[in-house]
């Protein structure tokens, strides 16, 4: 018999051929191969003999291989399947028709006859029975053991003609009696004509996800998407990122039994979009939209999309990032600005450009004046955080009665002077960017705790206020405290101890980098004659200081050298040469570093039996001398020239 085809079908050169995955007892099975030629032009049908527990660990695995559109099978199979597979599955069904031709059949052989079906019992053969002329017994099961039971109490009443599934049919032949299918070929065509139609829209959701996918893989937001039952046909990547799963894992389940918090159900069944609705997922605030999907004017589903807190204030953050005080400036310094070739100083930079790549909080030790603050400015402008705020501040600088008001904000009215609609504390002031708590050993216990807090849980709650506001921001710590030992002695939190030092970065003292000391004293003094406009050469002015300056110990370290040299800048800077008289000021103001510098020094660079004595002392090494008188290879080869005139 040939399948008659709807007109409202969809053309079939618009879809592939459908998977259809049979799964019964053979008896039924090979009834369906003798049709299944019928439907080869528009399915691949696969046959698979299975029962209960066997079909159900088949169909899985098939659906989870993605290998079949959907499954048909009946009587209690059928039943498990729909309640194991997401996958469609057709159910094939007994008609009337088909009892009353088993019936036939059985009456041929004996009056008696037991129909054993699944489910229920079938209530209109009791009333009809009498006018078949033959007795009938009947059972119902819902399991395997229910069959067998069922079975064999007929048997025990005598029974030897059955009518029912494979199952029955199976059971009665063990018994060398006679077993009748129940099933028909015109139900078992109805039944693969019923997958047939659930595999073709299957196919068709499919490909109407894919494009709904395709279209959200290009938003930035984090989306998904339920049918109307809930169900999850699609979503991107920031919301497989968002909930910390993959896609495959998600799809195809009910959204209300993976995230109760985000369930689109009473969208769905109210009709109610809703925007703007704050929701929590794995400790982060979100701003969530539901809204419903229609096809056509008909809902076909409901979508939500989740807007992170960095997104939507953009505006809040440049708004935040204007407002900071003028004390606290932006980052200026970069990692190729930071001078320095010792081994000590690259150790230290190397670490800190490795830690610029990430955000971890960093814990910056060394002596005062080793250039901490620099090198977190280094870090931040290194990072992912560039071009959003840095913002300083000294804990050991700031009053303990102001640093709380500094650091967390207060709310109007929290204290007396409080200024007028609140004040925002450095902490969401820096939202998006980077904060540098300068001598953090001194901070107060008190303020220890709520710091913590703000690192741990990512919110600030204002003095005076109650309501936490969520802050994106980088810590960098600085000190030049022992803080183990203030932990050892309950003078600071272990537990913040602990969460400032994920990172640690520790910047030589200028005595452990004295390779470095004539390169920084000659960038900082070129920088103090160009702003006054002399004419005199750095390297020059420097030549004679060069031995002095590397033997000092520079206990203020980099920002001593950098006074000093602004000092020698100072002295010189308004002079047209160098002079003598200028090299004994210089003496007078530093005596800690020039005490016996003398009225020779300005002659010293150049003098001759300097140079001799330095080049015999370096046994000709022209480029050794150089190092050491502090002037270059060319200036050494020139003053030689002059001197051999001389």
């Amino acid at each position: 018999m040939k399948r008659m085809k709807h007109e409202s079908d969809t053309p079939m050169n618009s879809l592939r051929k459908a998977r259809l995955c049979f799964l019964s007892y053979s008896h039924l099975t090979r009834l369906a191969m003798a049709v299944a030629a019928e439907f080869e032009a528009e399915a691949e049908i696969e046959f698979v003999d299975r029962t209960f527990d066997q079909a159900v660990a088949h169909a899985r695995a098939r659906e989870q291989d993605n290998a079949v559109d959907a499954f048909v099978s009946a009587g209690s199979n059928a039943a498990l399947l729909k309640g194991a597979l997401r996958a469609p599955v057709a159910t094939i069904k007994v008609t009337g028709y088909d009892i009353l031709v088993a019936l036939r059949n059985a009456r041929q052989v004996a009056r008696r006859v037991a129909i054993v079906t699944y489910g229920d019992t079938i209530a209109e053969l009791d009333a009809v029975k009498g006018l078949l002329d033959i007795e009938i017994a009947q059972r119902a099961y819902r399991t395997l053991d229910d069959a067998r039971q069922a079975f064999q109490a007929l048997v025990a009443d005598g029974h030897r003609v059955f009518i029912g599934s494979s199952i029955i049919v199976e059971l009665a032949e063990q018994a060398g009696l006679l077993g009748i299918l129940a099933y028909s070929t015109a139900s078992v065509r109805q039944g693969l004509q019923d997958a047939l139609d659930l595999a073709q829209a299957a196919q068709r959701d499919a490909a109407r996800y894919d494009q709904l996918n395709g279209v959200l893989h290009n938003l930035q937001e984090a989306v998904l998407a339920v049918d109307t039952q809930g169900v999850v046909i699609a979503m991107n990547s920031p919301m497989e990122r968002v909930l910390g799963q993959v896609r495959r894992t998600l799809l195809g389940r009910r959204l209300s039994e993976l995230h109760p918090e985000l369930s689109l159900a009473a969208t769905l069944a109210s009709g109610a979009e809703e925007r703007q609705q704050v929701c929590q997922i794995n400790r982060r605030e979100w701003l969530a939209n539901r809204t419903l999907m229609r096809e056509r004017g008909e809902v076909v589903g409901a979508m939500l999309t989740l807007y992170d807190a960095t997104t939507i204030q953009e505006a809040d953050t440049a708004l935040r990032s204007q407002r900071k005080s003028r004390q606290h400036p932006d980052a200026r310094w970069h990692f190729d600005q930071l001078l320095g070739e010792s081994p000590a100083f690259q150790r230290a930079s190397a670490s800190a450009r490795r830690f610029a790549g990430t955000d971890k909080t960093v814990l910056v030790t060394g002596e005062s004046g080793t250039g901490k603050e620099l090198f977190a400015q280094a870090i931040h402008n290194a990072g992912r955080r560039r071009g959003q705020p840095f913002l300083a501040i000294n804990c050991a600088a700031v009053p303990e009665s102001l640093l709380e008001s500094e650091l967390f904000g207060h709310e109007e009215g929290a204290f007396s002077g409080a200024r007028k609609g609140g004040k925002v504390g450095l902490l969401e002031a820096a939202h998006t960017g980077t904060l540098f708590l300068d001598e953090i050993g001194d901070m107060p216990v008190l303020l220890q705790t709520r710091l913590l807090r703000v690192l741990q849980e990512r919110e600030v709650v204002r003095v005076g206020g109650v309501v936490p506001v969520p802050v994106d921001v980088r810590v960098i710590a600085a000190t030049n405290q022992p803080l183990a030992e203030l932990v050892a002695s309950k003078r600071f939190r272990a537990d913040l101890y602990y969460r400032l030092n994920i990172l640690r970065l520790h910047l030589p003292a200028l005595r452990e980098r004295d390779a470095d000391v004539q390169a920084l004293a000659l960038a900082f003094v070129e920088r103090g004659l160009h702003d006054q406009g002399s004419p005199i050469a750095a390297q020059e002015l420097l030549a004679p200081l060069a031995v002095r300056l590397r033997a000092y110990a520079w206990p203020g370290n980099v920002r001593e050298l950098e006074n000093v040299c602004e000092r020698i800048a100072v002295v010189f800077g308004a002079l047209p040469r160098l002079t003598g008289q200028a090299y004994e000021e210089l003496a007078s103001d530093c005596p800690e570093l020039f005490a016996d510098l003398g009225a020779a020094a300005a002659s010293q660079a150049s003098s001759p039996q300097q140079l001799a004595q330095v080049l015999a002392a370096c046994q000709g090494n022209r480029a050794e001398a150089a190092r050491r008188l502090g002037i270059s290879r060319s200036t050494l080869w020139r003053r030689m020239r002059e001197g051999d005139g001389a």
